[in-house]
């Protein structure tokens, strides 16, 4: 049963095909945060994405678990990373995303003022193959997207 399951996972473990993706954004918005502790700057990105990942589905593909991230640099820090949204896809579901003006999952926070006016953040979607046997893959998409934030905070209502 083990050198069967080795077969398995040999016959697709050389087919990772990297499937180009177009990701823009739709909209984007700053906040100055602040809490008890911290002060710093919040991000609301509303963003376009097409992507078929139709071509990475196998017989030996469980699910595949997607994932936005953003990276840049700052003052501070000399790299920053951040989940912003995720998305799981089971085998047999449509391997085809077509989303408008969707909304980030997670917050887009910095523990400083390095979003304000930031020129040079980079988005990439990515994706960890769950198989049925063998090893976790993890697979950039061929495409990465540049961003640049507002140079002004947002006015929030205090009431």
């Amino acid at each position: 049963m083990a050198a069967l399951t080795l077969l398995v996972f040999l016959s697709t473990a050389l087919r990772q095909p990297r499937v180009p993706a177009s990701l823009t954004l739709a909209s984007a918005s700053l906040k100055k945060y602040e809490d008890f502790i911290t002060i710093g700057d919040v991000a609301s990105l509303n963003f376009n994405m097409y992507v078929d990942l139709g071509p990475v589905f196998n017989w030996n593909v469980k699910h595949l678990f997607l994932y936005l991230s953003a990276e840049y640099v700052t003052k501070t820090n000399a790299l920053n990373q951040l989940i912003l949204w995720d998305k799981i896809i089971a085998r047999g579901e449509n391997p085809q995303l077509d989303f408008r003006s969707m909304s980030t999952k997670y917050l887009f926070l910095d523990d400083g003022n390095g979003l304000k006016g930031h020129k040079n953040i980079s988005l990439f979607l990515s994706w960890n193959i769950i198989p049925n046997a063998g090893t976790l893959f993890l697979i950039p998409a061929s495409t990465q997207t540049l961003i640049s934030l507002p140079e002004k905070y947002e006015e929030v209502r205090r009431y």
